[in-house]
């Protein structure tokens, strides 16, 4: 693996934290378990989309799939009331506590580092500016300017192509290995970040870089020529 010239780095989960969006299901009068499931209904209508050469906005999606996930539920609102608070938890979001730190670094090892997320760069600006690195990234990409959500490969040649270098130049850095797979099979090499010591699936391409935190990758790009 060649050292990478620019890294990437997906937005949702793997630099946010997005465990208060359950609270936020919570505050509704919704089981807070229903979190995790709906962004993984999000993300799934999103791919298919995506699969059927759509590009739909994350926010819209995100709004519709709870319309239907809520209807009909006993909550302390209205329907409307409940998806509004719970889509404007999205803005309230804060980073996982080694981001900073890794941000910082790798910056300072003059790394050239961007974002390209599925959802919107508005919310990356605050979530950065927020935290105090926005300045540490060269540009925050949205597949909302691109062919197709990622893992479709032409996401990730987009973000190339506007850094203006090729795709073997790049690095993807993301907690989801479909991410990971899809980057993979665009030509970027790839690191998994992976907080939690689960287990990367084995019908995913595997990923270059496997690292506990994301300070860590400091020292696993070190290694590479």
């Amino acid at each position: 693996m060649k050292k990478p010239a620019v890294i990437v780095f997906d937005v949702n989960e793997t630099l946010s934290d997005m465990s208060p969006m359950a609270q936020r299901f919570a505050n509704v009068g919704a089981p807070e378990h229903m979190a995790k499931l709906w962004f993984a209904i999000l993300l799934r209508d999103g791919f298919a989309l995506t699969a059927a050469g759509d590009n739909g906005s994350f926010a819209d999606i995100g709004a519709e799939v709870l319309r239907g996930m809520l209807t009909g539920m006993k909550l302390n609102r209205d329907t409307e009331s409940a998806v509004d608070h719970i889509m404007t938890g999205f803005s309230s979001l804060s980073l996982h506590p080694d981001v900073v730190q890794g941000i910082q670094a790798l910056h300072g090892a003059g790394y050239r580092l961007i974002t390209l997320s599925n959802g919107s760069t508005q919310l990356a600006e605050k979530l950065f500016t927020t935290a105090g690195i926005r300045d540490k990234f060269e540009k925050l990409l949205s597949v909302e300017d691109a062919p197709t959500w990622k893992p479709g490969r032409t996401s990730y040649e987009y973000a190339a192509t506007i850094c203006g270098v090729n795709t073997a130049e790049m690095i993807l850095t993301a907690v989801h290995p479909w991410d990971i797979h899809g980057a993979a099979r665009a030509g970027l090499s790839t690191a998994w970040i992976n907080r939690e010591g689960a287990q990367y699936p084995q019908y995913f391409q595997a990923p270059d870089q496997t690292v506990a935190k994301l300070p860590d990758l400091l020292d696993a790009l070190a290694t590479e020529g």
